[in-house]
């Protein structure tokens, strides 16, 4: 009978011990996660500069291939060069270089989520 009860509680340690694995690995995932935020907001680009203006926030954004290629993606939608875009990206946001010109916060995109297959409705429209 002891036999038994040893047999089923080793059992029981190992199978747990093979969870905790499973569990520190997705925790390292969500870590990644956390590092990369979520963004969503109407994007604009121009050669010299991009901007990603959500509900409550304004960010420049980084130029780099990323940024160049979601600028790609928007110009297929784009009606007028002033056109934004509704987009969705993950990346870091960081304070911008001290003496850079620009936003006070500057977005670094990652990841290219979505991107709307129309502008984004005007608030004001100026003639």
């Amino acid at each position: 009978m002891k036999k038994i009860i040893f047999v089923l509680v080793s059992l029981l340690v190992f199978a747990a011990c093979k969870n905790n694995e499973k569990s520190n690995e997705s925790a390292d995932e969500t870590v990644a996660d956390l590092e990369t935020s979520r963004y969503e907001g109407d994007f604009i680009y121009f050669e010299d500069a991009a901007v990603l203006k959500g509900d409550s926030f304004i960010y420049g954004v980084e130029l780099n291939d990323k940024s160049k290629e979601l600028a790609d993606q928007v110009a297929q939608y784009k009606t007028e060069d002033y056109d934004m875009v509704k987009v969705v990206v993950k990346g870091d946001v960081h304070p911008k270089a001290e003496g850079a010109d620009g936003w006070d916060e500057i977005l670094t995109i990652k990841e290219i989520v979505y991107v709307a297959k129309k502008p984004t409705k005007e608030d004001v429209r100026i003639e």
